[in-house]
């Protein structure tokens, strides 16, 4: 004869299911942030190779990216490695360089994208007159100051002005969203500090 479960034993049960659902979602959530952070220290051992002269030098052996600058945002505690390419694998790691905008802290417009709940969640906290500093390969900084911030609709086209020189940080917005993606971007805009 088959034995029905008692009520308490039926709570029991969906209580643990329940438990290990919010242990899984927690596990998660505390994955991404301790991944980027653990990849952070890596890039750095990377950067510190390139500042060397190893030549597009990977944090690790499989990586299909390298480091292409280092960030600074002294007033927030910043202090990143920016990743060659944007793409959504390598911006998991790390900040990354926008192809097809001038090389970071070099004369143009350069562009650098990052995820607003992990390595850019910084950029909130940025406000006009903020110092932000590359430096390059080659180990020269380059200093600049956040001119203004913006908000921009993905699905729209955006140009660089033309013989623009500075810095654009960019993430997703809002920075307090549930759901990730979505079309709106946070934009820093960045001027060269003359010497």
């Amino acid at each position: 004869m088959r034995r029905v479960p008692s009520r308490r034993q039926a709570l029991a049960a969906a209580g643990a299911l329940l438990a290990i659902a919010g242990l899984w979602q927690l596990a998660s959530a505390v994955f991404i942030p301790a991944k980027a952070a653990v990849a952070q220290v890596m890039l750095h051992r990377a950067w510190d190779r390139t500042l060397a002269g190893e030549d597009r030098a990977k944090p690790w052996p499989w990586a299909d990216t390298w480091p292409v600058a280092r960030l600074k945002l002294p007033g927030v505690g910043a202090d990143l490695i920016v990743l060659a390419g944007a793409s959504g694998q390598a911006l998991a790691f790390g900040p990354g360089h926008v192809s097809g905008t001038a090389a970071p802290g070099r004369t143009g417009l350069s562009m650098i994208g990052g995820h607003r709940d992990t390595h850019l969640k910084v950029l909130a906290e940025l406000v006009p007159g903020s110092r932000v500093e590359l430096q390059r390969p080659d180990g020269v900084t380059r200093a600049y100051r956040v001119d203004a911030t913006s908000i921009a609709d993905a699905r729209q086209p955006w140009a660089a002005p033309v013989e623009a020189d500075g810095l654009v940080l960019v993430t997703c917005y809002p920075f307090d969203a549930l759901i990730p993606g979505g079309p709106l971007r946070y934009l820093v805009h960045a001027v060269p500090v003359e010497r």
